[in-house]
């Protein structure tokens, strides 16, 4: 083939650095902007953090024009109704006056968006834990959480007070480094002692390994035997077994350690007449039992949690402000970014002395992501203030005032792309009076009413839980009948719709939530 030169002239998309970094900062959690913040600081020296009470993202030389159409300095508005903004009563000042009580616990669901969340408010009670029950402070437990203290770390302190020797407390500490992260042997025994043979250097079948047989068996007790009760345990039954045995005796903990150690597959199914059948107990006496059971904690290793990294810290706050809502940005998550002036100078006067033209770039990108960073914010904040806008009812009346709303709806009300909604919404959290939510939450899909309208898959989701809340433990509601109850107030849901909302707010089915 002959070589030939050739012109062709096309079109194509290209994101420019700049867009690439604007789209990836705006789809990170507020932690990993945090830490993608901390290593611009260390990589680029033109970067610097504001000094304390400086307005955010001020720079000496120049403030980065806003891309962005919204004023920082106009009130947010309702319909009528008139409502402080960012920089108004909901700046610094304003955030100062919120109190803690304005504001709920933690909560998202987001299984309209295809991603459950793991937690409901209101659905799954946590048992008390053997502090509770053998009378210990609640402060004691917090101040234990608050102190970090891991549940190893508790327990070999424990061990340390016990007067054991050498070899017992060696494999005592090998079992409780083999616990898992709700206090139960995550290995089983057989596993551990083979692990301790290998490391003792002992063949299995002689005389070592049956004394290192029994000693696995005394630790195994010992460890049982300390704090929080239930500690150790193999399965459910006998932690639950561990914890009863602290109760002072009385018929009805005879029978509970029975069904913890026999039936309490029976006993989570709610087969009571069953119970009674095998146990030839009666009724009240099965019902003690349950509440001494239901009181005991199934995770002992629960309150060593680290519930710090459970923490959400909203990206936005609203408050009933006046008649209206105040919508604002979280001031302590915001970063305080700056040019360094000193450095930008120092690079003008180099580029004006053909100096190195690195500097230049570095500045330049110092200034993008300045820029980058005040614009992800200001588009969060357009966005929340949308949503209220939308979801004013929900503020007011709760979940069950939800309306149906997409993410298309947003993006057309703001010229923006529905990725972009989508990236924004996307963890991302809003603290309001209800509680707090991720913004992905105030979205959710329209089921037909008898009146024509339309409702809020969220709003239903809320009534299922208002009317399990409401029904009679010993008959509860079936699918069938929450669906019948759903038509009463207009809104025409089928049972298996039902089905799948009663399942994503991790509510168990009638048979199992049925007591005596």
């Amino acid at each position: 083939m002959k070589p030939t030169l050739q012109v062709r002239l096309s079109q194509h998309l290209a994101l420019t650095p700049q867009l690439q970094q604007s789209i990836r900062l705006l789809q990170l959690s507020t932690l990993e902007l945090h830490q993608e913040v901390e290593q611009m600081l260390e990589q680029n020296p033109f970067l610097d953090v504001e000094e304390e009470g400086a307005s955010p993202f001020e720079t000496p030389l120049e403030r980065p024009p806003m891309d962005s159409k919204v004023d920082r300095d106009e009130p947010f508005e309702g319909r009528g109704e008139h409502a402080e903004g960012a920089d108004g009563a909901g700046g610094a000042d304003g955030l100062a006056e919120m109190r803690a009580e304005d504001f709920g616990t933690p909560g998202r669901d987001d299984w309209e968006n295809g991603t459950e969340g793991d937690d409901f408010d209101g659905i799954g009670e946590t048992p008390r834990s053997r502090a509770a029950l053998d009378g210990e402070d609640d402060s004691e437990m917090h101040e234990r959480r608050g102190a970090g203290t891991t549940l190893p770390e508790h327990l070999r302190r424990q061990v340390a007070a016990m007067r054991l020797g050498p070899e017992d407390r060696a494999v005592l500490l090998a079992l409780v480094e083999s616990l898992d992260g709700d206090g139960y042997l995550a290995d089983p025994l057989e596993d551990i002692e083979a692990r301790l043979q290998q490391i003792v250097g002992v063949e299995p079948g002689s005389d070592a390994a049956d004394v290192l047989h029994d000693r696995a068996r005394c630790a195994l007790r010992w460890l049982q035997s300390l704090e929080p009760a239930g500690v150790g345990a193999r399965d459910l039954g006998e932690c639950l077994a561990l914890q009863l045995r602290h109760h002072p005796k009385s018929p009805a903990r005879t029978l509970a350690l029975r069904i913890a150690q026999n039936y309490l597959e029976l006993l989570a199914k709610r087969d009571f007449r069953r119970l009674m059948s095998l146990t030839s107990a009666s009724e009240e006496l099965v019902r003690q039992a349950q509440a001494l059971i239901v009181a005991c904690e199934p995770k002992p290793g629960r309150p060593f949690a680290d519930a710090e990294s459970n923490v959400i810290v909203p990206d936005v706050i609203v408050r009933k402000s006046g008649r209206g809502l105040a919508v604002a940005l979280n001031p302590d998550v915001m970063p305080r970014l700056r040019i360094n002036d000193l450095y930008a100078q120092a690079a003008r006067a180099q580029r004006g002395a053909n100096g190195n033209p690195g500097l230049s770039a570095r500045l330049q990108e110092a200034r993008w992501f300045v820029k980058n960073v005040q614009q992800r914010f200001d588009t969060i904040l357009r966005v929340s203030r949308a949503i209220v806008e939308r979801q004013r009812a929900f503020f007011t009346h709760g979940a069950i005032a939800m309306k149906p709303l997409v993410l298309r709806e947003i993006a057309d009300e703001l010229g923006l792309h529905e990725s972009t909604i989508s990236r924004v919404t996307t963890a991302k959290y809003m603290a309001t009076p209800q509680g707090t939510f991720e913004l992905k939450y105030f979205f959710g899909s329209s089921l037909n009413t008898d009146a024509g309208g339309n409702a809020s898959s969220t709003a239903v989701r809320a009534l299922i839980q208002r009317f399990v809340a409401a029904e009679d433990a010993g008959k509860p509601l079936s699918d069938s009948q929450i669906s019948q109850m759903l038509e009463e107030q207009g809104i025409q849901v089928a049972r298996r719709t039902v089905a799948k909302y009663r399942e994503a707010l991790k509510i168990a089915p009638a048979a199992m939530r049925k007591t005596l």
